[in-house]
């Protein structure tokens, strides 16, 4: 069973971590039975009517549970006093959680693509919510919206980039193909016409691997440098200082 769990707008302008590191740290904090497969950061609407950190953007993990019975009320209280520890004063953090095949699942996956596109409200994030667990702690509660989001676009499975995989954040400045699809990651060439990667053809990493959540699976998008070099696409870049109000998803 795959359990979803999003965390939004802990962080302030002052904060020197964002919602990215708080989540990827609750990995860290999983009680037995529970493994992480993955954090996703998700990229929502960036709009002057919508009060954010730095890039509006919040983040989800995937967790694998192994066991039933009250697992989801034990990864909630966890989550509850994570936040308690992590979160930056002037923030207001959003916690939401979902268990796959959750009845609310689909509409709170049509609520994330909302949320990419249009300006909402904490009332239309509890409604989407239904069923499903979604909480605020602290400051205008407005993270509620982002952590809904989070969740509802991870677990339709085609929209956010990993943040946290594996060795994701160990990995060498060139591997071959078939050592990051061994770690479960797919490699897609975006170029016109370019042939599949191979197995032994060479990924330069750029040292920042970030696959894609592509059909519920981790997909890398490179792209040919030469004959069997493949390079990612994106780069590394810094938290900025927007001057936004500390609040919002």
């Amino acid at each position: 069973m795959k359990i979803y769990l999003g965390f939004d707008d802990t962080d302030s302008l002052d904060c020197e971590y964002g919602t990215g590191k708080v989540a990827r740290w609750f990995g860290d904090e999983l009680p037995e039975g529970c493994r992480l497969w993955g954090v996703v950061r998700q990229q929502l609407l960036v709009d002057d009517a919508i009060p954010y950190t730095s890039h509006n953007s919040s983040a989800c993990l995937v967790i694998e549970a192994s066991r039933n019975g009250d697992l989801v009320s034990e990864l909630r209280e966890r989550a509850e006093h994570h936040l308690e520890r992590y979160a930056a004063d002037g923030s207001d953090p959003g916690l939401c959680l979902a268990a796959e095949g959750a009845p609310g699942l689909t509409g709170l996956m049509e609520f994330g693509l909302t949320c990419t596109h249009s300006v909402v409200t904490q009332g239309d994030a509890l409604r989407a919510c239904t069923g499903i667990h979604l909480s605020g702690h602290g400051g205008t509660q407005d993270g509620i919206i982002g952590a809904a989001a989070a969740v509802g676009l991870t677990a339709a499975g085609w929209y956010g980039r990993f943040i946290e995989l594996g060795h994701l954040r160990r990995l060498p400045s060139e591997l071959p193909v078939g050592e990051l699809e061994e770690q479960g990651i797919r490699i897609m060439a975006m170029d016109r016409d370019a042939p599949i990667p191979r197995p032994g053809d060479c990924v330069r990493t750029q040292n920042w691997v970030r696959p894609r959540l592509l059909g519920g699976q981790p997909v890398l998008p490179v792209i040919q440098q030469a004959h069997g070099v493949w390079a990612t696409m994106g780069s590394r870049r810094g938290r900025k200082n927007t001057g936004h109000a500390p609040t919002g998803s």
